[in-house]
């Protein structure tokens, strides 16, 4: 891994390396636009390629962050949170079956309310349209209704 990680940061600059070599030939020769050709294409190449790298490093990214745990055997769960201010914040966190209002803020936690019934909370299958989404589609003339 790592002898493939120094190659492609080798790559540039072997690019650059030659560029002396490629200038040297290009003004021994009357043609300009050869050399204007070449450097376009260098340029190309080397957007290419760091497109190419920030690609992969995202993707090698996702796969590190899947290969720990994601969830699975997870005893604390977040159930939602909502700001109430630029640094406060309150979190319903759900440990075995008790659900656990918890109030964060800068340096402290702080447990405001232990649920004697947990909350219901939609999963993904069943969220609703929001509202202003809903209000926009009757707008249009493309009620939600008439999709079903």
């Amino acid at each position: 891994m790592n002898k493939v990680l120094g190659f492609v940061l080798a790559l540039p600059f072997s690019a650059l390396a030659a560029e002396p070599v490629a200038t040297a030939t290009a003004a021994a020769a009357p043609v300009a636009s050869s050399g204007m050709a070449g450097q376009l294409t260098q340029l190309v190449f080397g957007l290419l390629l760091v497109l190419g790298l920030i690609f992969f490093l995202a993707w090698l990214l996702r796969r590190v962050q899947q290969a720990g745990p994601a969830g699975k055997g997870q005893v604390i769960d977040i159930i939602g949170s909502r700001a109430l201010g630029p640094r406060d914040r309150l979190m319903l966190v759900q440990v075995g079956n008790e659900q656990i209002l918890l109030g964060l803020s800068p340096g402290t936690i702080t447990a405001l309310h232990v649920l004697k019934e947990p909350v219901h909370v939609p999963s993904a299958t069943e969220k609703s349209t929001p509202e202003f989404a809903q209000r926009l589609m009757e707008l249009l003339g493309k009620d939600q209704k008439d999709k079903k």
